[in-house]
């Protein structure tokens, strides 16, 4: 019941406000994104309900009526551009491809996420949103770590739950790690006690979701994830203290068998597992594709259909996300999706030395932790096809919030948010 009047209350009470603030809308439409309530409460919410797809129409139209917010991404440009250009390669890759059938669902899929990243980038004008956004990403997955490790302590897990949501146990140890990477500068910067509380609980729960998958591309995002984050902290008695005690709290909770699935992924030939061999032959399989198809590559959603010719069943996907992507959209593709993250990244880094001047310290927190969480998902996604992962896309708003705010010289963050440019000023 609780689930239900979650849902109805978030989807219409949503929907009228998105009118008067779209990004009330956008906010819910990322929870929704990660909750995905229909299914995470199947037993009582009606299934059809499209509130998704209500909550994004509400959200597109106050968009439009507040004039498609600001669109001077200032440094958070180029990424942004990556990004519009990787979506218009994917409508030429669905015009490729010669699996018709999933191409168009998949292309229709991502527009549904890059849609409202473009609008939810134009309506960030203040350091406030960006911690809205962060804390509803935090929130959501924690509230699924939560879930999951209630399940997993009154021994009701079963494999067949990490599928629930639309993504396999690979997909959502991914995602907790890019949300944990979130949780953790959180907790290291909040305000509030019972806010640091929240970020490193919600941490922790995530971090015990990654280890009791068994996802290899997960404990390999998390560790990836807790060394960019300790070179980016400052060298201080606080935050060596936090960092050793999620090193100890993982250590702890590691038992025989995470460790023993955890290095099967490493050692020659003859010690590594077959999942673990079969991923490396897969890349180097996309890769020849991308070779033989170097400019549109072999179609959308089309490399499953083309697997067989190297000796693969039909439908085995690319278990790397960025090999796959070239093997299907060709080398315009796979560097234009790597650009949206890596330009995002490197413009980023600047904003994240102490010697930088920022107008509010949120810039530099918030540029560390999009830096940290991102570094764990562009590692791991090469060991594992991501289709259904969204919140790499959403952490990278937050990225491209904050270069878009200090490169239009942000104001305290308890001040007035920054004023939307006028027409006259945008053409002067």
């Amino acid at each position: 019941m609780k689930g239900l009047l979650f849902t109805y209350a978030m989807t219409y009470g949503g929907a009228a406000v998105s009118l008067l603030h779209p990004y009330y809308g956008f906010l819910i439409y990322v929870a929704f994104a990660n909750l995905k309530p229909d299914a995470l409460w199947f037993y009582s919410v009606p299934q059809g309900g499209n509130y998704s797809r209500i909550v994004a129409g509400a959200f597109l139209v106050g968009w439009l009526i507040h004039g498609f917010g600001s669109w001077n991404f200032g440094r958070a440009k180029s990424m942004v551009t990556c990004l519009l250009f990787f979506w218009g390669w994917l409508v030429l890759g669905a015009f490729n491809s010669p699996d018709q059938e999933k191409a168009w669902p998949s292309l229709i899929a991502l527009s549904k996420v890059y849609l409202p990243v473009v609008a939810g980038i134009t309506l960030i004008d203040s350091v406030h949103k960006l911690k809205q956004l962060a804390w509803v990403l935090v929130a959501t997955q924690g509230f699924l770590a939560f879930e999951f490790n209630q399940m997993y302590y009154a021994g009701q897990f079963s494999p067949s739950d990490f599928n629930a949501l639309g993504m396999d146990n690979n997909c959502h140890a991914i995602t907790m790690v890019t949300a944990a990477g979130i949780a953790l500068f959180l907790g290291l910067h909040a305000d509030k006690w019972w806010q640091k509380a929240a970020a490193f609980v919600a941490a922790a729960l995530m971090a015990h979701f990654v280890l009791f998958s068994l996802s290899r591309g997960g404990m390999l995002a998390m560790g990836v994830m807790g060394a960019v984050a300790f070179c980016l902290i400052p060298k201080r008695p606080w935050h060596f203290a936090v960092l050793i005690a999620a090193a100890l709290v993982v250590v702890r909770l590691a038992g025989p068998e995470v460790r023993k699935e955890f290095y099967s992924s490493f050692g020659n030939n003859e010690k590594l597992d077959s999942s673990a061999q079969s991923r490396f032959d897969l890349t180097r399989h996309c890769l020849d594709v991308m070779m033989k198809n170097p400019i549109t590559g072999c179609g959308l959603r089309n490399w499953p259909n083309v697997a067989p010719e190297y000796g693969w069943p039909k439908g085995k996907e690319g278990h790397n996300t960025w090999a796959q992507a070239g093997a299907e959209l060709g080398i315009p593709g796979v560097v234009s999706l790597l650009g949206f993250y890596l330009l995002g990244c490197w413009n980023l880094l600047g904003i994240a030395r102490e010697s930088t001047p920022v107008a509010d310290p949120w810039l530099r927190y918030m540029a560390r932790m999009v830096l940290a969480a991102t570094a764990g998902f562009v590692v791991s996604a090469a060991f594992v096809t991501l289709h259904g992962a969204e919140i790499p896309y959403y952490t990278m708003v937050l990225g491209a919030g904050v270069l878009k705010l200090h490169s239009l010289g942000l104001v305290p963050a308890t001040s007035r948010p920054l004023p939307m440019p006028t027409a006259q000023a945008a053409t002067a």
